[in-house]
């Protein structure tokens, strides 16, 4: 019986702590409190040994109020506006081709990874996605979550700061309506897009089905007017909350080795892709394709789920943003394990 409530016990004892972060991140002043407070505070308990547990599918069921929230935000006025942003979409393959060419040189060197895994590494998809591609093809599966989950963490720290300090961003647009304000009607069809468009999308095996599945059914309701509104702020807190939660417990038991060779690695590379997101930025802002802020979430190298809600704090075009990263992501999850395999098969023929 002890054995069986012990999990639980770390589930509950991690949801404490996490609602300890967001108490102490309100109680200082701190941004983002639902989303900064559970990451630091579970991030700093993994890395002291805490045996921690993630909330497991309640964790991937609040994804889904993102799915919502963004589909919700797919309006005509967006679709009208999707040839607008044909010139910043063509960029994409060629951004994704420079993250590649830049990324397994740097993994393979510098991290003595090994070439599928260094390949895996470096893609931007999505952090699940290059995690299980990776694993099937014979990569480590290990050092391929620590540095995706580094990936996250650090944009999702440093992306707050450039907006606040270099695009003026106040990080204050409220993230929803209460949930007391919103009509009865509305919330059944939210809750409904959200499990029927999660499980749907699960059925037919479609990637990233917790937000896309919603996101696909909840667009399709306000492209035929049926929703109007967002998900309720509390429910973005959730989402938020669990979120923050995830990054934080991905470093449970990492070992000094791992945080000198693999976290550090993945840190820098963050930095590498930082960089490059900065490049591309500055040119479709210079070339007026695109408006500063919205470029650089567009093409920042965060998860979709973590950029969209930060899109909507940010108070930023949701749909502009939001229709890059399922670009960036579909082509790397179509593109990369043929591309990987082609790029293993040289890598075998070099070697003696």
């Amino acid at each position: 019986m002890r054995a069986g409530l012990q999990p639980v016990g770390r589930k509950a004892f991690t949801l404490l702590l996490g609602v300890a972060g967001v108490a102490a991140f309100l109680m200082f002043g701190l941004p983002l409190p639902f989303l900064f407070g559970p990451m630091a505070a579970c991030l700093i308990a993994a890395l002291l040994g805490v045996r921690l547990a993630g909330p497991g599918r309640v964790s991937v069921a609040a994804r889904t109020v993102l799915g919502v929230a963004v589909g919700a935000s797919i309006t005509p006025a967006v679709v009208e506006r999707l040839p607008s942003m044909l010139a910043s979409v063509a960029i994409i393959p060629l951004y994704i081709a420079v993250i590649g060419l830049v990324g397994v040189p740097f993994f393979r060197r510098v991290c003595g990874f090994d070439p599928v895994t260094a390949f895996y590494a470096a893609m931007p998809g999505g952090a699940a996605d290059m995690i299980v591609f990776g694993q099937e093809a014979g990569a480590n599966p290990r050092q391929l979550s620590l540095v995706h989950v580094t990936r996250l963490m650090v944009i999702m720290v440093v992306a707050p700061v450039i907006l606040v300090r270099f695009y003026g961003v106040s990080l204050s647009n409220p993230v929803g309506p209460p949930a007391a304000g919103l009509p009865g009607g509305e919330l059944a069809l939210m809750l409904a897009a959200a499990l029927l468009g999660w499980k749907g999308a699960e059925r037919i095996g479609l990637f990233g089905a917790a937000i896309l599945g919603p996101l696909i059914v909840a667009a399709a309701l306000s492209l035929t007017g049926a929703l109007h509104l967002r998900p309720p702020r509390e429910a973005m807190w959730a989402a938020q909350f669990f979120i923050g939660l995830g990054i934080g417990v991905s470093y449970v038991g990492v070992t000094l080795r791992e945080l000198r060779d693999t976290v550090a690695g993945g840190a820098a590379f963050v930095l590498i892709l930082a960089a490059l997101a900065a490049l591309v930025t500055e040119t479709v802002t210079l070339t007026g394709i695109a408006p500063p802020v919205e470029a650089f979430l567009a093409f920042a190298p965060g998860g979709q789920a973590e950029m969209s809600m930060l899109a909507i704090i940010a108070g930023a075009d949701l749909g502009f943003v939001i229709i890059h990263h399922l670009t960036r992501v579909v082509l790397v999850i179509l593109g990369a394990p043929v591309v990987a395999r082609r790029f293993a098969r040289r890598e075998r023929t070099r070697d003696p």
